[in-house]
């Protein structure tokens, strides 16, 4: 049952992160102009208010992470990230491969 749902969300998020590509081709192409989602632009028209709260949350229980790690990842482009989630999530929730020659109990 986790597997089914681990490759569900999987292709749920490779076709978001498909999505996302178009649209970004999409308006790079109307404007002339390279144009690129940022995760952190995708999570304020999700939730406003939640990017200003997770920042004092996170320098309060670990200072280097913030400035770093997570600056980097929400400037990071969203259908990147989508993908790389949705082939890890696919990975993991792949089905078991049947041993060959002998079967164990």
């Amino acid at each position: 049952m986790i597997r089914f749902v681990l490759r569900l969300i999987g292709l749920l998020s490779l076709a978001l992160g498909f999505i996302f590509l178009v649209y970004d081709g999409t308006k790079s192409i109307a404007d002339q102009r390279l144009f690129v989602t940022k995760v952190s632009d995708v999570w304020v028209a999700l939730n406003d208010t939640g990017l200003a709260q997770l920042q004092p949350a996170v320098e309060r229980l670990a200072p280097w992470l913030w400035d770093p790690v997570l600056i980097r990842f929400l400037s990071a482009p969203s259908s990147l990230v989508l993908v790389i989630l949705g082939a890890i999530l696919l990975v993991l929730g792949r089905k078991r491969r049947p041993l060959i020659g002998y079967g164990r109990d």
